[in-house]
């Protein structure tokens, strides 16, 4: 006779912050590997990312391409709009990202996940569901910040939703030569 072990209500004690940004990372990682990509993990954030992703295809220019991602998560729906999320970035982080010296390009990506950390999976034998959605733009699109201003409000589009089908594209883009 197998012992059913008893369902045990208790948290792990990890702060807010650490669970979404853990959150953020399984999520991505979750896309990558359905798109057939990699992670390379960074072991710092001193250039104002947390992970690389690699492709291993061959494009029109490139084989190989890669780009760097900064990743955020955030319960907070008010900052959901119709057709873009906002986010606030502080201005040392904003600048490493938009540097357009940058060799590799950089992104930005922003988790939305319920309010309630309950509800953000849901899982079964059958799946494991998240709850929420990561969008994203290029660095280079987020726009200059103003020395002396301490933060600015970035726009990312929900057209730009993080799936399978968008890192597909982001990859062919800078396998192509674009991207920047």
């Amino acid at each position: 006779m197998v012992e059913e072990l008893p369902v045990v209500s208790l948290d792990g004690g990890l702060p807010d912050p650490q669970r979404k940004e853990q959150l953020s990372l399984a999520y991505t990682h979750m896309v990558v590997t359905a798109a057939g990509c990699w992670i390379k993990d960074h072991r710092t954030d001193v250039d104002g990312v947390d992970i690389t992703i690699a492709s291993s295809a061959e494009y029109e220019t490139w084989y190989g391409p890669e780009f760097e991602l900064q990743l955020k998560c955030t319960a907070q729906q008010d900052l959901l709009k119709d057709d873009h999320i906002v986010w606030q970035m502080k201005a040392e982080p904003l600048r490493k990202l938009i540097n357009p010296k940058r060799f590799t390009p950089a992104l930005l990506g922003v988790l939305l996940v319920p309010e309630d950390a309950g509800s953000w999976l849901n899982q079964s034998e059958e799946q494991l569901l998240l709850e929420g959605g990561m969008y994203w733009e290029y660095a280079a699109k987020l726009g200059e910040i103003p020395e002396g201003q301490g933060s600015k409000t970035v726009h990312l589009p929900r057209s730009n939703l993080f799936d399978v089908e968008r890192l597909l594209g982001i990859m062919r883009t800078i396998g192509d030569g674009g991207g920047r």
